[in-house]
């Protein structure tokens, strides 16, 4: 399928990437940028053969800069409502898509981009890495649902609160990236990460994703308690000597 305002490839070791390609507007979320975004990713999901996906930015200076706002003037306020759905639809697909995902979030990421990246399950950044969660300086709302399982509650209320600027430092040693590295291998590291996840049973990673997901918010003992009952159910797990293979067929194992 051709595409218009993103690229998508499938790299060797079960990895799917997007590229958010709208740079001449800091890759601004426009809506048929977000359909196009939501069409790659449903084909992704149904590909057997990606294990995992990584979403970036074309350009050096953002990942996005959030909703399309010329896009967004230009509009009726009942269009702009009619949109507002799928697009709000779309966010929850990224959230809870099967396969694991993976940010490079190669610049700055404001407004609507922090709450795409903050769906998405894991996210590498580098110097150039910034967020701003915006959305009360304009009068908006988002992110609720979302960061507080990322940094914590007492964190995201402050960055919802504040609408303040959030560097790559600050932004790893609170947990809303995972992990920091130089700009020129950020793309390589993320996809090196997707690569290290698709080697593992993709049903037991998509199972452990699923569990993490439904369970947010539930007791100790209601988390390991789903977790046994999924096991057999919902999860098949491998046999020990499927799953330890290497170990039973080293020399001298019996």
């Amino acid at each position: 399928m051709p595409y218009e305002h993103i690229l998508v490839d499938t790299v060797s070791g079960g990895v799917g990437v997007v590229t958010l390609n709208r740079p001449h507007v800091l890759n601004a979320l426009s809506f048929d940028l977000a359909r196009e975004l939501d069409g790659a990713l449903t084909d992704f999901e149904k590909d057997p053969e990606v294990k995992a996906v990584v979403i970036t930015g074309a350009g050096e200076k953002a990942f996005s800069a959030g909703a399309d706002l010329h896009e967004a003037s230009t509009v009726s306020r009942d269009v702009a409502q009619a949109r507002s759905e799928p697009r709000a639809g779309f966010t929850w697909h990224l959230a809870e898509l099967k396969k694991p995902t993976i940010g490079a979030i190669n610049g700055l990421c404001y407004g609507g981009a922090a709450v795409l990246a903050t769906s998405l399950d894991i996210r590498i950044g580098c110097e150039r890495t910034s967020f701003r969660f915006i959305a009360a300086a304009r009068g908006r709302l988002n992110s609720t649902w979302c960061l507080p399982v990322v940094v914590g509650w007492a964190r995201a209320k402050e960055l919802l609160y504040t609408a303040r600027l959030v560097g790559a430092e600050e932004a790893e040693r609170i947990g809303l990236l995972n992990r920091l590295v130089p700009s020129e291998r950020l793309l390589d590291e993320a996809i090196a990460m997707a690569r290290m996840i698709a080697e593992n049973n993709p049903e037991m990673v998509q199972g452990a994703k699923q569990l993490l997901h439904a369970h947010i918010g539930r007791g100790y003992r209601g988390m390991y308690d789903a977790e046994r009952a999924a096991i057999g159910t919902m999860i098949h797990p491998t046999s020990m000597q499927e799953g330890f293979a290497e170990f039973y067929e080293r020399k001298g194992r019996k």
